[in-house]
């Protein structure tokens, strides 16, 4: 049976920190050891590029969302290869199978009835991305 691993993936409204490597080694570490147990480990690590704080980090900074998004991304991708990260795959969530992926997921959901009109309200923060 595959173990499937993933970092989480980060926002490019920055550069990496020292933060973004402790959580990449940290799951890198986990993604080893259970390569020992079974060699059937699949570790996805990447960045997530859309959102209220990636869109005003560009603005701040007079560039185009996907400019910085891609700009990001580079440096988070340099980060893990430094890093000698052993993640199999590098997701960009701009990245065009992903969001055919998340389509065909979401239209499940919906087919299978997970899914319903409605409003919703409430006190949104756009730094956690959460409603408060």
């Amino acid at each position: 049976m595959t173990f499937y691993i993933t970092s989480a993936i980060s926002y490019v409204n920055g550069a990496p920190h020292l933060g973004h490597a402790y959580e990449a080694i940290t799951t890198d570490v986990i993604a080893r050891h259970m390569r020992q147990r079974d060699p059937d480990v699949f570790f996805l690590t990447g960045t997530d590029e859309h959102g209220e704080p990636v869109a005003d980090a560009a603005r701040d900074l007079g560039v185009e969302p996907q400019q910085l998004a891609d700009e990001n991304a580079a440096r988070f991708r340099q980060m893990v290869a430094e890093l000698n990260v052993s993640n199999d795959f590098f997701i960009r969530t701009t990245d065009e199978e992903h969001g055919l992926l998340v389509q065909e997921v979401l239209q499940r959901v919906h087919d299978n009835g997970y899914t319903h009109k409605g409003i919703y309200e409430g006190w949104y923060c756009p730094r956690c991305a959460d409603f408060k």
